[in-house]
């Protein structure tokens, strides 16, 4: 997820909390769809936006709570991480658990066991390549010429080439003279003109244009579906929409540069975070996002009443 700038109201005082919480305003997203993501309580959530960490006695896991939260809001978690050391850093106490060590004496029953498993399975390995030896049908190893038995009886089942065809000359019969009548040049260039003259190029045309002036005449208009909204994310943008069944159909938190389908029964509900950076078509027009957007630049609405 691509990070984004910091919301305008942050200062450089900021406390991690506070840089968390703002971020998470700004875009739209709910805490409780925030705690789904990064699979956390509520509680804990809510206690890393208001710098309260009783949820989190451990000091790794908040810096690792920290860190997750702020690369799911896009944030840089370099500046959260040092917003959290500039207030916590002196206080924060690691709990180190020593490690024991134990060590087992080896076991003569676990080593029988071991070897006794060993010895089946060598047993039944043999089994069952003496079972596959005599379902070949004999004990002897097959001989060299097995191969070439097996490749011959192969040659003979397949298909023979088909037969050349044989040619039979054909007798070429010489029909007896004949006076053929004279025909003077001036019947020969009256046939030459009659046969060479050219077809008239406006009429192919024209036969030719027809049936796709016909097709086109004939040809449906496209009609745009009114159960489908399409969308584009120019910016992040956390965004919520609900058909006329109360069914969530889509839900999540965009990265720049990606495009939804979302298709449902009118009319929708709908919440868009940073709604200046999404473009919304509906049934073929764009919906005006910049008119629609309220506080914090996130646009509520009902489309398709």
């Amino acid at each position: 997820m691509s990070e984004t700038p910091l919301h305008d109201s942050v200062t450089p005082t900021s406390t991690a909390g506070e840089l968390l919480s703002r971020q998470r305003e700004a875009l739209g997203v709910p805490i409780s769809d925030a705690a789904r993501a990064l699979n956390l309580r509520s509680a804990v959530v809510e206690g890393l936006e208001k710098d309260n960490y009783e949820e989190i006695p451990v000091t790794a896991y908040r810096r690792g709570y920290l860190r997750s939260y702020a690369k799911y809001l896009g944030l840089d978690e370099r500046l959260v991480l040092e917003a959290y050391q500039a207030r916590h850093g002196g206080s924060e106490s690691e709990r180190k658990v020593t490690p024991v060590a134990v060590t087992r004496p080896p076991s003569k029953v676990g080593a029988w066991l071991f070897k006794l498993v060993t010895l089946l399975v060598i047993v039944g390995l043999i089994g069952v390549t003496v079972a596959w030896w005599q379902s070949r049908g004999g004990s002897e190893p097959p001989s060299m010429g097995t191969s070439s038995t097996l490749e011959e009886d192969a040659a003979d089942t397949t298909t023979p080439p088909p037969a050349e065809p044989v040619v039979v000359p054909t007798p070429v019969v010489i029909p007896p003279m004949i006076d053929e009548p004279q025909v003077s040049m001036d019947d020969e260039v009256a046939d030459t003109d009659a046969t060479d003259a050219p077809a008239d190029p406006a009429t192919d045309v024209a036969e030719v244009q027809a049936p796709e002036a016909a097709a086109e005449d004939t040809a449906p208009e496209p009609i745009a579906n009114p159960n489908l909204l399409e969308l584009t994310f120019n910016e992040q943008s956390w965004t919520e929409i609900f058909d006329a069944n109360n069914q969530r159909v889509f839900v999540g938190l965009q990265a720049p540069g990606t495009t939804a389908s979302v298709e449902g029964t009118p009319p929708f509900r709908l919440t868009i975070g940073n709604a200046t950076g999404v473009e919304l078509r509906y049934q073929g027009d764009t919906v005006n996002l910049a008119q629609r957007a309220g506080a914090n630049n996130v646009a509520r609405f009902t489309l398709g009443e």
